[in-house]
């Protein structure tokens, strides 16, 4: 006797192979429109289905799992970032998260790589021209920007984006820094040519661009506060491709302003989709919508291990991309 499909409820517009793979296995409810859902429309979900898709943008809180349905047993998160839901609180009522970790590695390291080129080499200020129709031509000294060759790189999380981050900058000549919680193992670091600093005051002192690539939790919130941005150098940028918390918006807007930072490439903000008004008009300032996980490849690897996810919890194992309390 065959069992009953799991009702799945997705929470957002997802690419139409991930939906297709979605209704082969499941009782799925899937998003008509590409608008996140309401507060109200949470509720219903969570009160409805046995396993809910949520992204990014749905706030996950203990309020909402405070109200979910005891049939409610998996939340499959589609993406790799957790903050938004609240583990603690969705394991004590016997709700199991997973999420979609290691797939989007190369694609969010590229993107550091891109904003790292683009704040340093004036990107956008030369589209800009181009699309103005303001450019009478070359000069020698019209759009300047710095060469990175030979330029200190201080990454801050050198995990697996990190490190992936390190290899690609290790091609441009970059030299490779890095702090973490925990130093790499001797030999990871002499294959990607790192340097460690115990000491993140002492790193982002001396460095020409600090990269961060390490995850949002309660403790690196402002990671990067007022005091630190003001130990960078005037001519050093910062790129995040991370979690937007992770910098002190404002501060950054005004050290930029002043000319104490030379720039920013952004590709996530502390308020989430509304960025800082003030650093919109600044040349020195790269912001992207983030698409740090923005590539076909991706996106589809993202929906089988969502799939994967639940069809391991349906056949009676742990998901395993489980994400454990603990690890939060």
């Amino acid at each position: 006797m065959s069992r009953p499909r799991l009702k799945v409820i997705v929470t957002r517009r997802l690419p139409k192979p991930v939906e297709k793979r979605l209704a082969e296995f499941f009782d799925v409810t899937l998003r008509d429109s590409d608008e996140p859902m309401t507060r109200t429309e949470l509720v219903e979900a969570v009160q409805t289905c046995d396993v809910l898709v949520p992204t990014l943008n749905d706030r996950i809180n203990s309020g909402l799992i405070g109200q979910a349905a005891e049939r409610l047993k998996l939340i499959a998160n589609y993406g790799a970032g957790i903050d938004h839901i609240d583990v603690h609180t969705a394991r004590q009522n016997g709700i199991l998260v997973s999420n979609t970790p290691d797939v989007l590695t190369d694609d969010t390291a590229d993107m550091t790589m891109a904003l790292i080129l683009a704040v340093t080499r004036r990107l956008p200020d030369g589209l800009a021209k181009m699309q103005s129709g303001d450019w009478q031509g070359w000069s020698p000294t019209d759009l300047l920007g710095r060469r990175i060759t030979g330029r200190r790189l201080g990454i801050i999380g050198m995990g697996r984006i990190g490190q992936a981050v390190a290899t690609r900058a290790r091609a441009f000549s970059m030299q490779i820094h890095y702090h973490d919680r925990q130093r790499l193992r001797p030999v990871v670091e002499e294959g990607i040519g790192a340097n460690y600093w115990e000491d993140l005051d002492d790193m982002i002192a001396g460095m020409d661009v600090i990269s961060i690539n390490c995850p949002y939790t309660t403790e690196s919130y402002h990671l990067m506060n007022a005091r630190r941005l003001r130990l960078m150098k005037p001519d050093a940028v910062i790129v995040n491709t991370s979690r937007g918390e992770l910098i002190d918006e404002g501060a950054l807007t005004r050290m930029i302003s002043r000319g104490a930072i030379a720039g920013a490439g952004l590709d996530v903000f502390e308020h989430r989709s509304a960025a800082n008004p003030d650093l919109k008009p600044r040349g020195s300032v790269v912001l992207m919508p983030h698409m740090g996980s923005a590539t076909v490849e991706g996106r589809l690897e993202m929906g089988e291990r969502v799939v994967l996810n639940i069809k391991t919890f349906h056949d009676g194992h742990r998901p395993p991309d489980q994400v454990i309390p603990s690890m939060v």
